[in-house]
């Protein structure tokens, strides 16, 4: 690893790699990575040191045992964390992310709690120092939104994708809609799509295979926001996948971001067809918006979240939808990280 980080040190010094924005930050998230295995790797083995050292002492003067336990305790944290740091992962983890969100199941209900779910994104972004960037919306008159799409902009120490994808899915909710005038309890459904946002040239896509549409952008009611056609749909023939983007002003704009949109989709796609059959499944539930498919239940009247993958609850739903997100993005992450490491040593023992 200490040769890998040279190595990139070098490119990164480079005429090449300086010209070119995307290789220099593909090669500052590899390094980064690498920085957090080798510090932790240093850190366990200055504490081994001092733990041993700790033990002499200890066999000799009982005053150095309780010195040699706590030794011996962050001793376990650090070789546990960097466990964590040496397990397989997925090699797009290390991407930003692609966020689409899309009302189902609820009518007026569901877009406004998929903005609900964007405001709490956006928030958990803020508090961790991700950018957001929305690239396409579909907003309604009460303020929700038929569809949102926005993209993250992570961090070396907090990659995006890798922490969000743990969001793709059906989220369901059980609230008191603003619309309800007897007061009851309704239930609704929101989808979650995450994609990896990744650069042109980790997509092999041909140009023609794209169809280009363009029409006039449109904004709440149906309201023209503009009278020329600047709103860009682009069709991947050979997948049939369909993106759109009409939030920038001119046409130009709008179909880069479209094609961004569409490489991240090619990229998910990918992901899914590498991946076993239980997990295309899932993910192909997701797509469908069917409440029965949930992933997570939001309830406002007893303010609790619940993960049914995990089966995570907390009673703290209010803090959760204004951002605070760690604890639950840390016990989804544990758990896959558990999962990968038992299909490793499953495959070492074959």
């Amino acid at each position: 690893m200490r040769l890998r980080r040279d190595e990139i040190d070098r490119e990164l010094s480079t005429v090449e790699v300086l010209s070119d924005p995307a290789a220099m930050r593909r090669l500052s998230r590899e390094r980064a990575r690498l920085g957090h295995v080798l510090a932790a790797a240093d850190r366990a083995e200055a504490l081994a040191d001092d733990e041993a050292a700790a033990a002499e002492l200890a066999a000799e003067d009982e005053a150095f045992a309780a010195e040699y336990r706590a030794l011996a305790g962050e001793l376990d944290r650090a070789r546990a964390e960097l466990t964590e740091l040496l397990a397989p992962s997925d090699p797009l983890d290390e991407e930003d992310a692609m966020v689409e969100i899309h009302s189902g199941e609820g009518g007026d209900e569901s877009a406004l709690f998929a903005a609900d779910l964007l405001r709490m994104y956006e928030r958990y972004a803020e508090s961790v120092g991700w950018r957001i960037e929305e690239l396409d919306s579909q907003p309604t008159d009460l303020g929700g939104f038929r569809s949102v799409t926005v993209a993250v902009r992570g961090s070396a120490e907090r990659p995006a994708y890798g922490t969000l994808k743990f969001e793709a899915g059906v989220h369901r909710v059980q609230r008191i809609p603003v619309t309800e005038s007897q007061g009851r309890v309704h239930t609704s459904a929101v989808g979650v799509l995450v994609m990896p946002d990744v650069d042109a040239e980790q997509v092999d896509l041909d140009p023609a295979d794209v169809r280009v549409d363009v029409f006039r952008s449109s904004g709440p009611g149906g309201q023209g926001v503009n009278t020329t056609d600047s709103a860009v749909r682009l069709t991947h023939l050979p997948t049939g996948i369909v993106v759109s983007c009409q939030n920038e002003r001119s046409q130009l704009q709008n179909k880069e971001q479209a094609m961004r949109m569409l490489r991240a989709n090619l990229a998910a796609l990918a992901a899914e067809e590498a991946a076993d059959e239980a997990t295309r499944m899932r993910r192909e539930q997701v797509r469908s918006v069917d409440r029965s498919a949930r992933i997570r239940t939001y309830n406002y009247p007893e303010n609790r979240l619940t993960d049914h993958r995990i089966g995570y609850k907390s009673h703290r739903l209010d803090a959760i939808l204004d951002g605070d997100l760690d604890e639950l993005e840390t016990a989804l992450h544990s758990d896959e990280v558990a999962r990968r490491m038992a299909a490793a040593r499953s495959e070492e023992d074959r």
